[in-house]
């Protein structure tokens, strides 16, 4: 295990190099670029045995990934925002395919306005195409979720690919001490990828075929029964690599301070570092907090979040994301995992961080204060411009 002083961007770069993935498919676009870069330089300076293309496009990187995970090599790409989208046709070919390819996400704001800095806009625009996703809250949990992406994704019972978010330029480009594993260590973790969902000349299979209406359907149940098995898979896979490395991880959700909590709030990425400092701060003020950081969104942790928001009398969602016309999408699913345990609580949508605007410590505080008064069957006070359902961070009056 060595120390090191990296940027998110690079960090996830060295838990790529320790997963060895047999091909890379690359094609820049910011904040991911560096990814890219700094593995290029590794197979450029022989410490990783992979082949690396550089592609025309988002489209093509990942249309170079399916073809590559097709004939049963670990393959990663990278992208970010619009080259995401760009991508998108080709998320459910890798999904139905059974592709275990493993992308990172360096997430922001979507055009128009052209934009480049971080909001979640991209992937939770793209939670219905079948892949995994899992939210990264520092640079460590970047590093360790490159290799845990490929245990988990596959998995036989999986075999699922997945997309690891880290907010842009919050956790990309921002610097950390890192642990980074030896590569024996991650080798026992990790062995070399086997799997029987690949062309074979002296097996042959029908891959990326035809289903009608008499059969399609028997595909998505079974796909969205891999997606389900996912939540016994993580636990098993953060089990063995507390075994290996020696962090441990708390599975699809993170919850802090809910034993007793009256009021919480539900964060999803490096926003939770703020909110959990605020939260040992009213705790401090003798005021019962709690925070539930949301890791997996797919598979949704219902009965996670269902069990976390048991104790509450209210809860909030703080989300980097606004779904036009509804809420954001993961107010959407918290209220559903709800509804699944047969609870209703009062509830605030908040919104922040929109195009990479900062959410500061003082909006925190103010939107738990929010939570706070709904928790004791008060008015909450305004803590920014309400649209129907959601409440606006930063915004205040009328927009124009």
């Amino acid at each position: 295990m060595t120390r090191m002083f990296l940027s998110g961007n690079e960090a996830f770069a060295e838990g790529i190099r320790l997963a060895r993935p047999n091909v890379i498919s690359a094609y820049p676009i910011t904040p991911q670029t560096t990814v890219v870069e700094a593995l290029a330089k590794m197979v450029e300076d022989g410490k990783l045995a992979s082949e690396y293309m550089h592609v025309e496009s988002e489209h093509t990187a990942l249309s170079a990934a399916i073809g590559a995970s097709a004939t049963g090599a670990r393959t990663f790409t990278a992208t970010s925002s619009q080259g995401l989208l760009y991508m998108a046709e080709c998320l459910t070919y890798a999904s139905g395919g059974r592709f275990p390819i493993v992308m990172m996400n360096a997430n922001r704001a979507l055009a128009l306005p052209w934009n480049i800095y971080g909001d979640q806009r991209d992937s939770l625009s793209l939670l219905d195409h079948g892949w995994i996703q899992v939210y990264a809250k520092d640079n460590q949990e970047a590093l360790d979720l490159a290799l845990m992406a490929y245990a988990v994704g596959e998995d036989a019972r999986v075999s699922l690919p997945v997309m690891v978010n880290m907010d842009g330029f919050a956790l990309t480009h921002t610097y950390e001490a890192v642990d980074v594993p030896d590569q024996a260590q991650a080798d026992a973790f990790l062995p070399p990828y086997v799997t029987q969902n690949r062309f074979d000349f002296t097996n042959p299979k029908n891959i990326g075929y035809s289903a009608g209406p008499e059969y399609n359907r028997f595909y998505q149940v079974a796909h969205h029964e891999a997606m389900l098995a996912v939540r016994d898979v993580v636990a098993e896979v953060e089990a063995r690599f507390a075994k290996t490395f020696g962090r441990e991880y708390p599975g699809l959700v993170e919850a802090y301070m809910t034993d007793d909590a009256d009021f919480v709030m539900v964060t999803l990425g490096s926003v939770s570092g703020i909110a959990r400092d605020v939260v040992d701060d009213l705790r401090r003020a003798g005021k019962k907090a709690g925070l539930v950081r949301i890791r997996y969104l797919r598979p949704l942790p219902q009965e996670e979040i269902a069990e976390a928001l048991k104790p509450a009398k209210a809860f909030g969602v703080l989300e980097k994301d606004v779904s036009f016309g509804a809420t954001g999408a993961v107010y959407a699913g918290v209220q559903a995992s709800l509804a699944s345990s047969g609870r209703a609580l009062p509830s605030l949508g908040f919104v922040g961080g929109l195009g990479g605007d900062d959410i500061s410590r003082h909006q925190v505080e103010d939107a738990f204060a929010s939570l706070e008064a709904l928790s004791l069957g008060k008015a909450p006070a305004a803590c920014g411009h309400q649209v129907g359902d959601v409440v606006f961070l930063n915004v205040a009056g009328e927009v124009a």
